[in-house]
């Protein structure tokens, strides 16, 4: 399937569909990137509305499993809530190759072993901790044989993607139990957290984040939600109203 095939399975289409179409299309070239196999079976970690989960199951094909996990529990979530997402994807074409697990830790939870893929897309930030990522890096590698892992990177390339960067560090002084990111690491310090863990990256680079509306996102969450202080204060100085450049995002395999 195309992106705009997959994008019509998932909840939010009907919502915004031009954002859903961009949004799969974002994941759809990072798991052309890491070569997802036909037939793989797929662990992913923090699978929230199922943008990567439609994508993985799509390229797995009829032969081929994806078992999603998230710790939010399926109330979680807007416009669409994650389980009301997750039952709609559920009940589309690729439903049958699909399992997603809500209030679900892969660090502590029963998840299965054996997988031929374990994915992180753009999930690792969410952690309550840089502690607690590590030590789901290093279950990862008891779960699965080969690691996907995608993020964004903490320093801009150019000056309109600092707001951005602003709005993570003013999210980052926020309450654990009330922040969106909560754990942003460096790719650097990532990386260092994989060697620990037993990966051996394969490869690693840059993606294309351009057309993606997270910025925005993470700015309007930022402005409304996160305390006082400079971080805050030079976001509302520098950030647009909207179109916002978003952060460079990289990805890579390890095995």
């Amino acid at each position: 399937m195309n992106s705009e095939e997959i994008a019509r399975l998932m909840a939010t289409y009907s919502v915004s569909p031009g954002i859903q179409v961009t949004q799969t299309g974002y994941r759809l070239e990072l798991a052309r990137t890491w070569q997802i196999p036909a037939g793989a079976r797929v662990l992913e970690i923090g699978c929230g509305q199922g943008d990567m989960t439609a994508v993985l199951a799509d390229l797995v094909g009829p032969d081929g499993r994806v078992v999603g996990t998230d710790i939010a529990p399926p109330g979680y979530g807007a416009p669409v809530t994650v389980g009301d997402s997750a039952r709609h994807l559920l009940d589309g074409p690729l439903g049958d190759r699909i399992e997603m697990r809500y209030e679900t830790d892969a660090l502590t939870d029963d998840v299965g072993t054996g997988y031929d893929v374990v994915v992180l897309a753009h999930c690792s930030w969410y952690f309550a901790s840089a502690d607690l990522l590590e030590r789901t890096l290093a279950k990862a590698r008891e779960l699965g044989s080969r690691l996907c892992f995608a993020e964004w990177d903490p320093e801009p390339r150019r000056a309109d993607q600092v707001p951005h960067l602003l709005a993570v560090l003013a999210q980052d002084r926020m309450d654990e139990t009330d922040g969106n990111v909560r754990a942003p690491l460096t790719r650097a310090t990532l990386l260092a957290a994989l060697g620990t863990a037993g990966w051996q990256v394969e490869q690693v680079g840059d993606v294309d984040t351009s057309a993606l509306q997270d910025a925005d996102w993470e700015i309007a969450i930022a402005l409304k939600e996160a305390p006082d202080g400079l971080a805050k204060e030079l976001l509302r100085q520098t950030a647009r109203e909207s179109g916002n450049v978003p952060l460079p995002a990289y990805a890579l395999t390890a095995r």
